[in-house]
């Protein structure tokens, strides 16, 4: 039944082994397993629209295509005629491509050798656009903020930073109302600054009506080494937004998948200016709503900042020791299990940095903090680790540096008190905060734009939680 797709995978294996890894970097390309192209397909669901207009950017060797046809082929999908525009940058692929739609009899498809952003960027569109489909494995790749891309994308309101993102915000705009859009994508859009505007685009524009998520990061691009948490996404073009179904499966076999639904305001909240996008993964976790985490860290008092100094731009001020005139400079490895380690002896980091009127604005009066590790490695089971800063590590320090891959709680670049932070420490540390993060954060990087996104307990609650650990 499913030939094609089959014929797809088997050629998909063989180039993905002979491809250099370095290629498909430079690319940014990682095709699509079949069963990850089936279950893409699937998500299409039936439609009064009797001609297709299928969009497949970036495509490969055309499994995504392969399943959405096979669907056709069966009659799954009762159209009467299919049209497809697949993109293909790499010769290589794109000749494979070619042979693979040209399989499929009464298929009027369309193999375009041109980069996706400039032909969609154009304002003739070459005849192209109005799709009523669109099936994505999009590249993931930056884009510069200098490039021709970046230039293309503004001139038609789109402001993004990868390719993929960007493959995704041009098939949502050259897209019939109505039309039907499912992508496979990182997750690493769900949050953060640089991605709001994708989702203000996106948004503004489609009804999301599906997302799934892989608990494996490794699994959906394992035969390419990918590490990275990937989410489909099912958009429709102009749609009212109701409630979405979410599912999620160990690996890319779908045996133990796992369906909820939810309403729209569970996954971006009402009032929610960035548009954090949450993952729930189960209804318990979906509900997001005891009335005792409710608060704001600007309703608390307490803010969040990026540790300032960035030591390669400071490296003349930095000492391996302490030594008369220097205060103590803080990373990551001077926390372990919550606590402060310092001086660190042996480290290949520095433990001090220069007080003098160069550095000073660099620094903070030395006091009680709560600090966030802003990276933690892949393999860690647990993203938001919190630590205390403990002033009596260094008591006759005027003021204290934090190095850039730590977040700082602070009020007003000064200390907290000790219970509150004592207290804020403990609570990030939770497991029911590690799992809440996890429903919009999918990478291993914690920025303070998401710890200032996140809700909190009552400072009288934080207060008595310092309390007890203090005990």
């Amino acid at each position: 039944m499913l030939q094609q797709l089959d014929r797809a995978e088997t050629v998909r294996r063989t180039v993905s082994k002979r491809t250099a890894q370095k290629h498909k970097a430079a690319l940014g390309q990682f095709m699509t397993p079949s069963s990850v192209a089936r279950f893409m397909a699937a998500l299409f669901r039936p439609c009064g629209t009797k001609d297709c207009r299928l969009l497949d950017a970036g495509a490969g060797v055309g499994a995504l295509s392969s399943a959405f046809l096979d669907r056709w082929v069966t009659g799954d999908l009762s159209f009467d005629s299919v049209e497809v525009f697949a993109y293909e940058i790499d010769p290589i692929l794109r000749e494979l491509l070619t042979k693979q739609l040209r399989a499929y009899k009464g298929v009027h498809s369309h193999v375009l050798a041109g980069d996706f952003i400039e032909i969609a960027g154009s304002p003739l569109l070459h005849g192209l656009g109005d799709y009523t489909h669109a099936i994505l494995n999009p590249p993931y790749k930056k884009i510069n903020s200098d490039s021709s891309h970046r230039i293309i994308l503004r001139q038609l309101g789109i402001e993004t930073v990868n390719l993929y993102s960007a493959f995704v915000s041009l098939a949502v705009y050259h897209s019939k109302p109505g039309a039907q859009i499912v992508a496979i994508v990182p997750r690493s859009f769900c949050n953060g600054p640089y991605y709001r505007p994708f989702r203000d685009f996106v948004f503004q524009r489609a009804a999301l009506r599906h997302m799934h998520l892989f608990e494996s990061r490794s699994t959906a691009f394992k035969d390419d080494d990918v590490l990275q948490e990937n989410i489909i996404l099912n958009l429709e073009r102009g749609g009212v937004q109701g409630t979405v179904t979410v599912s999620m499966s160990t690996d890319d076999t779908f045996s133990d998948i796992v369906t909820n639904e939810y309403p729209f305001k569970r996954i971006v909240q009402e009032d929610d200016p960035e548009r954090f996008i949450y993952v729930p993964t189960s209804p318990e976790q979906g509900k997001n709503d005891l009335a005792e985490t409710r608060y704001s860290l600007e309703e608390l008092g307490i803010q969040v900042s990026t540790g300032p100094v960035v030591d390669f731009r400071m490296r003349s001020s930095l000492l391996s020791d302490p030594e008369p005139g220097t205060v103590p400079l803080l990373y990551s490895a001077h926390f372990s299990e919550g606590k402060t380690e310092w001086p660190k002896l042996g480290m290949k980091k520095p433990n001090a940095i220069l007080y003098n009127s160069g550095t000073k604005k660099w620094l903070y009066p030395n006091g009680d903090y709560c600090v966030v590790r802003r990276f933690s490695s892949k393999e860690e089971k647990r993203r938001i680790i919190a630590s205390f800063v403990d002033p009596s590590c260094f008591p006759n320090a005027p003021m204290i540096g934090f190095e850039n891959h730590l977040n700082v709680f602070h009020r007003d670049k000064h200390g907290l008190p000790e219970t509150l932070a004592r207290g804020l420490t403990l609570y990030l540390n939770t497991e029911s905060v590690d799992k809440s993060f996890r429903q919009f954060n999918g990478h291993t990087q914690v920025n303070a734009t998401d710890l200032r996104n996140m809700k909190y307990p009552s400072l009288e609650t934080l207060m008595r939680l310092g309390e007890s650990s203090a005990e």
